[in-house]
C-alpha cells in the first residue's frame, strides 16, 4: 500500500533529530516509526486489516496500539485519515462479530489459529480469549483520533452498536457467575486455558469487570485484572464524552459514566493492598475476597503504565509506591542482566526482559537519568536488527523472541516522538 506522505516526512524528521542528539538510536527510529504502516497494514474488500507482525491475525489491542501514534499526524493528511478510520471501522465490526474474542482473521473463510478450544467460536475469529483490554483499546484509539484530527464522521451507527456491546459485556462480567463465557484449551500449557470448567477461578462481586486473560494472552489467576480495569475506567469515560458530544445519546453517556464509576470504586476498594515494604500498592489481580497476585507483567495495560493509561498521574501516592514495587526484585518478573534490567513476563522465557516494559518505564518516568539509562539499554539490546523485539536475554540480547513485533516498534517510536516534542535533549 502507499505510505502516507506525512508519515514519510515525519520519519525523516525523527531520524535527523536523533542523528544529532542520540546517533546510536537514529537508525532504529525511522524503521520502527514506519514498521506498522509499511509491513502490517493492508487494504482488502472489507477495509483495512492490521496484523501484529509475525502472527497473521488482527488483535484489537495490538492494532490500536500499532496505529495509535499515527493519529498525531492525521489532521492534514486525508490518506492517513482514510487508513485510521478504516482500522477503527474494522475494529467495530470485529466487536460486533464477537465481543469476547481477542483476535480475528481477515476473512470469515480464513481458518482460526487451529487450537483445540472449547468455546463458542464463530467464523472470522482467530482466538477467543476474553480480555478486558481488548474492548478498551478501540475506544481509546477512536477518542485519540477524534481529538487529534477533529473528525466525527467515522462515529457511525455501527460504532455506536459496538459501544453498546462493550458496555453489555462489561456489565455481564461484573457478575461472572451469570456469564455464559467459557474457554478451555487442550494439549497446551496451563496458562492457555481457564480452570473450573473454563469459567476461571471463582470471584465475588466488587464492581469491577472480570477478565479471563491478561494482555499477554495468558490466563488470569484471579479474574479482576487491575490494570485492565483501570484502562476500562478511562475508556468508559472517553466513551461517555463521545456519547454526549457526538451522538447526543444521554442514555449511553449515563450508562458509560456510571459503569466507569463502579469499576473505579471497585479498584480502589479491592485492588489496593498494604505491602510491608512499599506501603499501599495496587495488586495485579484479585478475586475480591482475600486473594491477590502481587506482580507486574510487561504487557500493557500494566501497573507500570498507570500514568500512560491515564488512570492516575505519576505523583499519586499509591501509583508511586506501586512503581517502586514493580521495578524491584520483589516483583517476580523483574529481571536483570549485563545489558538491561526491567520487567519480563511469564509469557516468555524465565529471566527475559521486554522492550515494551523498558519503553514504558521511560515513558512514565520524570527522572532524566533513568530515561537516559533506558535509552542506552535500548540501543544495546536490539541485536543489530534496528527493531524492538518481544523479549530478550539481558545477558545475551542476541537471544530474543519475536523478531517482527510491530507494537513494540511503534511504542519505541512514540517514546522517541515524545522526547523530541518535549525538547528532552535541549534541556540542561
Amino acid at each position: 500500500m502507499n505510505i502516507p506522505e506525512s508519515l514519510i516526512a515525519h520519519a525523516d524528521t525523527l531520524e535527523a533529530y536523533y542523528q544529532e542528539h542520540f546517533p546510536e538510536l537514529a537508525p532504529l527510529v525511522r524503521r520502527c516509526f514506519l514498521n506498522t504502516i509499511e509491513t502490517t497494514v493492508t487494504e482488502d474488500e472489507d477495509g483495512y486489516f492490521v496484523i501484529t507482525g509475525d502472527i497473521p491475525a488482527m488483535w484489537l489491542r495490538d492494532s490500536a496500539s500499532q496505529v495509535g501514534l499515527y493519529t498525531r499526524f492525521a489532521g492534514d493528511d486525508p490518506g492517513l485519515q482514510k487508513i485510521l478510520e478504516g482500522v477503527i471501522a474494522r475494529q467495530a465490526e470485529f466487536i460486533l462479530r464477537d465481543p469476547y474474542a481477542n483476535a480475528f482473521t481477515a476473512s470469515t473463510s480464513d481458518p482460526s489459529a487451529g487450537y483445540e478450544d472449547d468455546t463458542l467460536m464463530v467464523p472470522g475469529v482467530w482466538e477467543r480469549k476474553y480480555e478486558v483490554d481488548s474492548l478498551t483499546a478501540p475506544v481509546i484509539l477512536s477518542y485519540k483520533y477524534w481529538k487529534a484530527a477533529g473528525k466525527t464522521g467515522f462515529f457511525d451507527e455501527r460504532w455506536k452498536q459496538a459501544a453498546y456491546a462493550i458496555i453489555k459485556v462489561y456489565r455481564t462480567e461484573q457478575d461472572h457467575s451469570s456469564s455464559d463465557y467459557r474457554f478451555s484449551r487442550t494439549n497446551c500449557p496451563e496458562t492457555d486455558t481457564l480452570p473450573n470448567g473454563g469459567a476461571g477461578n471463582p470471584v465475588v462481586h466488587t464492581g469491577m469487570t472480570w477478565s479471563g486473560f491478561r494482555p499477554s494472552d495468558d490466563r488470569c489467576i484471579y479474574g479482576y485484572l487491575i490494570p485492565s480495569n483501570m484502562a476500562a475506567v478511562v475508556a468508559l469515560r472517553e466513551l461517555g464524552e463521545i456519547a454526549g458530544e457526538v451522538y447526543k445519546d444521554a442514555a449511553l453517556k449515563t450508562e458509560a459514566l456510571a459503569l466507569a464509576g463502579q469499576i473505579e470504586e471497585g479498584i480502589e476498594r479491592y485492588g489496593i493492598v498494604q505491602h510491608p515494604v512499599y506501603g499501599r500498592i495496587y495488586a495485579y489481580e484479585t478475586d475480591g475476597a482475600d486473594n491477590t497476585v502481587l506482580m507486574d507483567d510487561a504487557n500493557v495495560p500494566s501497573l507500570l503504565a498507570i500514568p500512560y493509561i491515564g488512570y492516575r498521574t505519576g505523583d499519586d501516592e499509591v501509583t508511586r509506591n506501586t512503581r517502586r514495587f514493580v521495578l524491584s526484585s520483589d516483583n517476580p518478573y523483574y529481571n536483570s542482566g549485563q545489558y538491561a534490567r526491567g520487567i519480563g513476563s511469564p509469557h516468555t522465557p524465565e529471566g527475559y526482559v521486554w522492550h515494551i516494559a523498558l519503553i514504558m518505564q521511560a515513558m512514565t518516568s520524570t527522572d532524566r537519568g533513568e530515561i537516559m539509562s533506558i535509552l542506552h539499554m535500548l540501543s544495546e539490546t536490539h541485536a543489530n536488527t534496528c527493531f524492538m523485539h518481544e523479549s530478550f536475554d539481558p545477558d545475551r540480547p542476541g537471544e530474543y523472541t519475536r523478531s517482527w513485533f510491530a507494537w513494540a516498534n511503534t511504542l519505541f517510536a512514540e517514546l522517541m516522538q515524545n522526547l523530541m516534542e518535549e525538547g528532552f535533549f535541549d534541556k540542561d
